[in-house]
């Protein structure tokens, strides 16, 4: 059965930081693009940034610089550090793998605020 669990979200000021970690299992994880996504309330599900399976990385315009993802094949783990965030970051964050199958997780909640 596949299975794709965040944690690591909350409410964090801004400037704050926060590390969302994404839990697979029941499929090839190294085999797979791992990506993030958002949804903020009211808005269409946008992608943050993605990681190849060869390493590879890209980002949304709007977190170069202050988001990197990064992923553990031994742990079946990807994982986005978010630093100096905005009121702007807040959102649902979502895990998303994309390979022979195409996988999304149910989110987690990052809000930004004073």
């Amino acid at each position: 059965q596949v299975q794709l669990v965040e944690s690591g979200g909350g409410l964090v000021q801004p400037g704050g930081s926060l590390r969302l970690s994404c839990a697979a299992s029941g499929f090839m994880f190294s085999n797979y693009a791992m990506s993030w996504y958002r949804q903020a309330l009211g808005k269409e599900r946008e992608l943050v940034a993605v990681i190849t399976s060869g390493g590879s990385r890209n980002y949304a315009d709007s977190v170069k610089g202050r988001f990197t993802i990064s992923r553990d094949n031994d742990k079946n783990t990807v994982y986005l550090q978010m630093n100096s965030l905005k009121p702007e970051d807040t959102a649902v964050y979502y895990c998303k793998a994309r390979g022979p199958g195409t996988y999304w997780g149910k989110g987690t909640m990052v809000t930004v605020s004073s």
